[in-house]
């Protein structure tokens, strides 16, 4: 075994989820994710937590949907409550195909989601986390070679996250006494509140309120958004190529969207509840080790020069304790690049131009 899959599920277990004696953890596993499943349950073993493992198939789910009547069930008491009895829940994303879902029509896709919203409330109740063993697929649609993917995907993963989370820290204090981002580049003038909001430093670990591995993000989960936003990094949602997305808001709603390409997955998208057409997250990438664009979300969203904002659900870790933010059974991010001709600003003061912060070099 390659001894960075070792690493990684030290990481996952110890810095991510920080996994104790006793945790009862989910481990959802898939089909190609094998060797880090095992890496990961050695490390539980050594923890001496409890494992209940999943296998999570993109091809399965498929089947499921496409000769479903698409009546589901209401957040299915069985599946509820092993999520409502678990402390941690780890996903090892590593399918086969990673279009496995391209040809599950957007309406069931809809229903489904729609009907699992408790379920999903309860999965995020857990220390949960998010990561993928690299794969063949995942490399494909990276369009690299294999060894070259994987060699990006450990430099992703593989970080001094401790050294990270300090310089991200800096953005987060100012988001937190911030209230009001305007995001300015080719195609988007877009400004958000934030006032009474707390920014995320997602350094990889729940304990700074992160569930994603490769993480390096820092978000927060606007409102009140107005303007114009275009999204220029390629992209594909539900199976489905995405290009070139721009939507427009008028009192914090989206009014209007267009797409050069994969128009009709946004309006799904956008279309599933009332809280799809809101901002949910408002995310700034700043993982160094992520240096180009791979058409995975985990990946993508983190990486420096971009922005990301997200359509859907907002994240409890943003609002004041007992308030509810943004709800939906969605949350569904698009990224633009904002390494050349763009900047963010924070009550009008410039904080981030071309890529670069007001700390680093070449600001």
């Amino acid at each position: 075994m390659d001894e960075r899959v070792r690493e990684h599920a030290e990481v996952l277990v110890d810095w991510s989820a920080r996994v104790e004696a006793g945790d009862d953890v989910i481990l959802v596993v898939g089909p190609e994710a094998h060797d880090l499943a095992v890496a990961v349950a050695e490390k539980l073993g050594e923890r001496g937590a409890n494992l209940l493992t999943m296998y999570g198939s993109g091809e399965i789910t498929r089947a499921y949907l496409r000769t479903h009547d698409g009546d589901f069930d209401e957040n299915p008491d069985f599946e509820r409550a092993l999520y409502e009895r678990a402390d941690v829940v780890l996903s090892i994303g590593g399918g086969r195909n990673t279009s496995a879902m391209a040809d599950v029509p957007g309406e069931t896709r809809q229903a489904y989601d729609g009907a699992r919203t408790e379920i999903h409330e309860a999965r995020f109740d857990t220390r949960w986390v998010s990561t993928v063993h690299p794969t063949r697929s995942l490399a494909q649609q990276a369009n690299m070679a294999y060894e070259e993917y994987r060699e990006f995907a450990y430099d992703a993963i593989l970080r001094d996250w401790e050294a990270l989370a300090e310089e991200m820290a800096q953005l987060k204090d100012l988001l937190d006494d911030g209230e009001e981002v305007r995001l300015v580049a080719d195609g988007t003038d877009l400004r958000m509140r934030i006032d009474d909001r707390t920014g995320v430093n997602s350094a990889a670990s729940v304990a700074y309120g992160s569930h994603n591995l490769p993480s390096g993000e820092v978000f927060t989960a606007p409102y009140a958004t107005e303007g114009a936003v275009t999204f220029d990094v390629p992209m594909t949602l539900r199976g489905t190529p995405v290009r070139n997305v721009r939507l427009e808001f008028e009192d914090g709603e989206v009014v209007d969207y267009v797409a050069e390409q994969g128009e009709s997955v946004i309006g799904a998208i956008l279309d599933t509840d009332e809280g799809a057409r809101r901002l949910g997250e408002l995310g700034i990438g700043m993982n160094r080790g992520i240096d180009r664009y791979t058409d995975n979300i985990l990946f993508d969203e983190k990486m420096g020069d971009t922005v990301h904002l997200a359509v859907g659900r907002a994240y409890d870790a943003c609002l004041p304790e007992g308030e509810t933010g943004n709800e939906s059974a969605v949350h569904t991010d698009m990224i633009l690049d904002v390494s050349e001709d763009a900047r963010l600003e924070i009550d009008d003061k410039v904080v981030q131009r071309n890529g670069r912060f007001r700390w680093e070099d070449g600001f």
